[in-house]
């Protein structure tokens, strides 16, 4: 069971929650950063962020598939973007919006960086997400 809370004495979070609780017991899957690759390991959307967050999003969704999870079951994410302004690292948020995630909504921080892994690469997303027991699911 996923409890998300959004705290009252806080400020009203845009499109996520404060803090997610998962009962003890749960399965948990703690996934490696979803990277805008292709199968074939080719970047995907040079210089667009908003078209490479499209492509990590449907790279989680085949590493949540992978282990019997879905966006939906996300209880955390860190996203990262490579640039320093605002609305970049908005453009970004708005596709993470638009995805499943939102339907939680999970926890998430949005970091602007200086670089990741991969040349060229803009933006990455890791996630933690609750695996439904094929029973409860």
């Amino acid at each position: 069971m996923i409890q998300r809370v959004t705290v009252p004495s806080l400020f009203p979070p845009p499109v996520y929650s404060h803090a997610s609780v998962v009962e003890a017991g749960t399965r948990l899957a703690f996934l490696a950063g979803s990277v805008p690759l292709d199968a074939a390991g080719k970047l995907v959307g040079e210089g667009d962020p908003v078209r490479q967050a499209r492509q990590v999003i449907a790279n989680l969704e085949e590493q949540l598939r992978a282990v019997g999870s879905g966006l939906e079951q996300v209880v955390s994410t860190d996203v990262y973007v490579v640039s320093a302004d605002p609305a970049v690292l908005s453009a970004v948020w708005d596709v993470v919006e638009a995805s499943g995630l939102s339907t939680g909504p999970h926890s998430s921080t949005l970091l602007g960086v200086a670089c990741l892994g991969y040349t060229g690469q803009l933006v990455e997303i890791t996630a933690t997400a609750v695996v439904p027991d094929a029973a409860g699911a």
